[in-house]
């Protein structure tokens, strides 16, 4: 998963794209639980982008989405937020491609 590197590369890319921001932390122990699976999520849902977003380095940009937790996921379709799957618990490969399901519903 490519790794945000700018706050102008997540305005750019929110504006344009379909993505799925994927905010999470090096510390964080459920956020390293996802990550083996995420791979095989990300080939699954290959019509979006999807970029980590190291909360971190953007705490601004968290405290701007409201995301007080993590991992948390965040998708935009051509500049509007489209859905959110933003808490602090623990998401299973089921939840979290549950929550992609239903974005396609919405573009």
């Amino acid at each position: 998963m490519e790794k945000l590197s700018t706050i102008e590369q997540y305005r750019e890319l929110a504006g344009k794209e379909d993505v799925i921001f994927m905010f999470s932390a090096d510390w964080c122990p459920d956020c390293r639980v996802i990550e083996p699976i995420l791979p095989e999520v990300m080939e699954k849902y290959n019509q979006y982008k999807f970029f980590y977003v190291d909360r971190d380095d953007f705490i601004e940009l968290c405290q701007e989405l409201n995301i007080f937790g993590i991992p948390s996921f965040v998708a935009f379709s051509k500049g509007e937020e489209i859905g959110r799957f933003v808490s602090k618990d623990r998401k299973t490969q089921e939840e979290i491609e549950q929550f992609i399901e239903g974005l396609s519903s919405n573009s």
